[in-house]
């Protein structure tokens, strides 16, 4: 696999998780009527979706040593599998890093409120930024 193309998978697997990462948090909201809000405290989803941010330090750890063990691989024989560990590596922590903002999302019918919803979506996508692949891997 050339760097060109792993790069562009993972360009193509980054932009389709920043959707899966914005759009329940956009269409749940619109599409879940206010008459049917369930009546149960929403701080502890908040809590529970600001404790899921931390939930991606190991993953981040793992991303990093990834990228270390790609680029020490450049030109070698074990590239191709490298470039493969490094996407699987970034695809788990994408997904870990989508929490806060599908807790805020399925916290619309508790009542959640869009303040609250709009804080953990910005903190998932501060994470969803952290996780992008650096210039030195071209």
């Amino acid at each position: 696999m050339k760097r060109t193309a792993a790069r562009r998978r993972l360009g193509r697997d980054g932009a389709l998780t920043l959707l899966a990462m914005v759009l329940p948090p956009l269409l749940i909201p619109a599409f879940w009527p206010a008459a049917w809000q369930i009546d149960l405290p929403a701080m502890p989803l908040f809590m529970l979706g600001l404790l899921s941010l931390f939930a991606s330090l190991p993953c981040f750890t793992r991303y990093k040593h990834a990228l270390i063990a790609t680029e020490r691989a450049f030109d070698g024989a074990e590239e191709p599998a490298a470039w493969a560990r490094l996407r699987r590596t970034r695809t788990q922590a994408l997904v870990v890093a989508a929490l806060p903002a599908w807790i805020g999302a399925f916290g619309t019918p508790f009542g959640l409120e869009p303040v609250a919803r709009l804080l953990l979506l910005s903190g998932s996508l501060v994470l969803w930024w952290l996780y992008r692949v650096p210039r030195q891997l071209r």
